[in-house]
């Protein structure tokens, strides 16, 4: 991604949050993270997380997903002696279809990106609103998308290890890279 890409979306979650009365300081505005995946297609298939705190016990994150913008399906495994990450969606703002394992699938309300289709294998839907959540065991295929207003969703969980990520996608890099313009 360029930097000017980055800037502009990190610009843009900042404001999604103003707009729901998550107050950034400063600094969080310009670290916001801006994942892309590496696959080039943010408003398709990319994140914008804002790391609040992440010791080696436990982490705080905001995610926000711009209007039907999927985080690609991924697990978090273990690591040494920590079984992976267990992590909590609680749905702030919009709707959040989440998929994790288990159940038929079914018809499913998101729309699985194209072009990417053979790397979604998990389609058991919990439909999150604000107010709801929904705790993922380590370990566990997932992935998620916002409906067409965006959505953000508070994120509390074990420690975060994201570079040990396993995306289901072999395209995919978790850590962004970032050009200058």
């Amino acid at each position: 991604m360029k930097r000017s890409e980055v800037v502009a979306a990190q610009h843009r979650a900042a404001d999604m949050l103003d707009a729901i009365g998550i107050i950034l300081t400063p600094q969080e505005r310009e670290h916001v993270e801006v994942a892309e995946f590496g696959l080039g297609k943010l408003e398709l298939q990319g994140l914008q997380l804002v790391t609040y705190i992440n010791t080696d016990r436990y982490c705080a994150k905001e995610l926000v997903l711009f209007p039907n913008q999927t985080c690609p399906e991924h697990l978090h495994p273990p690591v040494g002696d920590d079984p992976g990450k267990t992590e909590t969606f609680r749905c702030r703002h919009g709707v959040v279809y989440l998929y994790v394992e288990g159940g038929n699938g079914g018809t499913i309300q998101a729309e699985v990106p194209a072009g990417s289709e053979a790397y979604y294998t998990v389609f058991h839907e919990i439909e999150l609103h604000p107010g709801q959540q929904y705790t993922i065991p380590p370990g566990t295929k997932h992935w998620f998308q916002a409906g067409e207003t965006g959505a953000i969703v508070s994120e509390f969980s074990s420690t975060s290890r994201d570079e040990f990520d396993i995306f289901t996608d072999p395209n995919v890099v978790r850590i962004p890279v970032v050009t200058e313009d």
